[in-house]
């Protein structure tokens, strides 16, 4: 009778591990899913800030280099001309990164870095552990305390 009993014990134990485990990866799915649905829309924001941002600066540009051509050309002082070249390439910057390749470029060099450099991307104290974060976390609940 104890065997039947420990057996089945066993069963349902082995049933609920599978089942908390299943659990646990399709938490993880869903948490990885939102991170990056997330990830999407920040980026999405941030072409369309870039965008937003192309406009103004290309009206703004637009009129600083036909006034400060007509300054030249009126006063005869070829120095006007001079801001026109770092704005252009502000204006060239905004525009590749609001219309064109400059986010496939930067992500094939993260890629790149990714893959040959992965020491630049160490952490001074290496990874977060479990250890650290509690330590921390017990170093600053006794400062509050002793507050």
């Amino acid at each position: 009778m104890g065997f039947i009993f420990s057996k089945s014990m066993s069963e349902n134990m082995k049933n609920q591990q599978e089942f908390m485990l299943m659990n646990a990866r399709l938490q993880l799915e869903r948490q990885l899913i939102m991170q990056n649905e997330i990830r999407e829309r920040q980026m999405a924001m941030q072409v369309a800030w870039s965008r937003e941002f192309f406009k103004y600066f290309g009206a703004f540009f637009g009129i600083a280099a036909i006034s400060l051509t007509a300054g030249a050309i009126k006063r005869k002082k070829p120095a006007f001309l001079v801001p026109i070249v770092p704005l252009s390439f502000v204006l060239t910057y905004q525009y590749d990164l609001g219309y064109g390749t400059l986010l496939q470029r930067m992500k094939g060099e993260a890629e790149n870095i990714l893959e040959t450099e992965k020491s630049k991307l160490q952490l001074p104290r290496g990874m977060i552990t479990f250890e650290s974060l509690e330590k921390a976390r017990r170093e600053q609940s006794k400062f509050i305390i002793d507050k």
